[in-house]
């Protein structure tokens, strides 16, 4: 898949910039403790019947060490607002949409987004020339996953989270167009995957593309804990996402 075709998919599909390509692949040590605070930070699971504040979802959001090998980082103001453009040409795909562009369904009363990328085994620091290179071409298609945490007023609301798109997904299984300004992304299917994602209750769907006539699969889940909804939705400018397995657990395990 061309580069220029594939950083169009990208920020059609999910609103993520290449920012965090550029920091994760450039950042330091220095750069990583500034988030260990948070995920030092005491955290818990909001009470029964409460939405949870937009700090104390802070401290139940994926930081920078709660999933090996992965970088975290917080979804930029540049991200927000290419996310706020996302439509799609069919309205009962808007549910995806919205879990696809660092958005979360309803009403939620407080909003959190983090993007995760995996990263690629550092090669040693006497590999060859190709080895590095090898390993630098690893790092830029690495699957990056957007981690919204969304908070509703009781577990009903959010359930119907849940259900909406299980709706969503089921009539838009043979596909739709994503629209982000003057690009269009063709999604030809949207199939439920198996995969078991935890929670009280949750949903999860393998989406294949079509960019150019280049083909691409990527993965949206989305998991109720309470009142809470965690959405991920995972990419890679490669092409071809993995399922974001250890992001997903990382995160349902840190909700309690």
């Amino acid at each position: 898949m061309r580069r220029s075709t594939v950083r169009r998919t990208a920020l059609a599909a999910s609103a993520m910039s290449l920012a965090l390509l550029v920091s994760a692949c450039g950042s330091d040590k220095s750069e990583g403790k500034k988030d260990e605070p948070k995920g030092k930070a005491s955290a818990s699971a909001p009470a029964a019947g409460k939405a949870a504040s937009a700090e104390e979802l802070g401290k139940l959001i994926l930081a920078e060490g709660d999933v090996p090998g992965h970088k975290v980082a917080e979804a930029t103001a540049a991200d927000l607002a290419t996310a706020k453009s996302v439509t799609s040409d069919k309205a009962e795909c808007k549910p995806l949409v919205d879990a696809m562009s660092l958005r979360s369904g309803g009403a939620p009363s407080a909003l959190v987004i983090r993007k995760v990328m995996a990263m690629p085994k550092s090669p040693a620091p006497d590999a060859a020339p190709e080895e590095k290179m090898k390993a630098g071409l690893g790092a830029l298609s690495g699957t990056i996953t957007s981690d919204t945490l969304g908070a509703y007023g009781d577990a009903k609301a959010a359930g119907d989270v849940i259900a909406a798109l299980k709706k969503s997904g089921a009539d838009c299984a043979g596909g739709f167009n994503l629209v982000a300004g003057s690009d269009k992304t063709k999604f030809t299917k949207v199939a439920p995957a198996d995969f078991a994602a935890g929670g009280d209750e949750a949903v999860s769907f393998t989406l294949n593309l079509d960019a150019e006539g280049t083909t691409g699969t990527t993965h949206l889940i989305a998991v109720r804990k309470g009142s809470t909804v965690a959405t991920f939705y995972a990419l890679s400018l490669a092409g071809q996402a993995e399922l974001p397995k250890a992001v997903v657990e990382g995160q349902v395990k840190k909700l309690g």
